[in-house]
């Protein structure tokens, strides 16, 4: 008897599986400016889910819920990288860095200014304007207020302005990161379960 509810539930999450994990790729390259670790973040998260697919199942947005583990678990890499920075530049004490020219803002592409983020500034640009999401869906996905994705995400745009050096941030954001319009995996999210954004 418990066989076929297995089944059932391996079916029903190799479908959620097929459906959202390109998206879950591309939201975790986005976040952590890794596209080699994109794929494995994003396995990681489905495993995760699928270790708890009975509670996955019966919430009320389980995309949500697989976006915010992915953003947690993409936070936990960030984390990990940036003390693996400094112990390296710990090592290499005589090594320069150069943060001291704003004015080179205009030649920095929208991913690099993206890495320049804190990470919830970062995933609130990113879950609203390169995903489309609205702000409720956004809030949902990080476990935060509606009030924080709205102050966030209005600080990150005003901070990518500035290292962009150009106005239009938000066309530039969708032309250089917005998912393709055939995508499967993303057109579940524009038209189903994510949503259009606020305005």
């Amino acid at each position: 008897m418990g066989t076929v509810v297995d089944d059932a539930a391996s079916v029903e999450f190799h479908a959620f599986f097929e459906r959202h994990y390109a998206e879950l790729s591309r939201l975790a390259h986005l976040l952590t400016g890794e596209s080699d670790t994109a794929d494995d973040l994003a396995a990681d998260a489905l495993l995760a889910l699928w270790h708890r697919w009975d509670r996955v199942r019966a919430a009320d947005h389980p995309v949500a819920y697989a976006r915010g583990v992915v953003a947690n678990l993409a936070r936990t890499r960030i984390r990990s990288a940036v003390r693996e920075r400094r112990r390296i530049a710990l090592f290499w004490s005589q090594r320069e860095e150069n943060t001291e020219n704003p004015d080179i803002a205009g030649v920095v592409d929208v991913q690099e200014a993206l890495r320049r983020l804190p990470f919830r500034k970062r995933a609130c640009v990113v879950l609203r304007h390169a995903f489309d999401l609205s702000e409720k869906d956004t809030a949902l996905a990080l476990g935060v207020s509606v009030g924080t994705v709205k102050s966030q995400t209005s600080k990150g745009m005003a901070e990518l302005q500035r290292l962009l050096g150009t106005r239009g941030v938000p066309q530039r954001m969708h032309a250089t990161l917005g998912a393709p319009r055939c995508s499967p995996a993303v057109e579940g999210v524009r038209t189903g379960e994510g949503g259009g954004r606020d305005r």
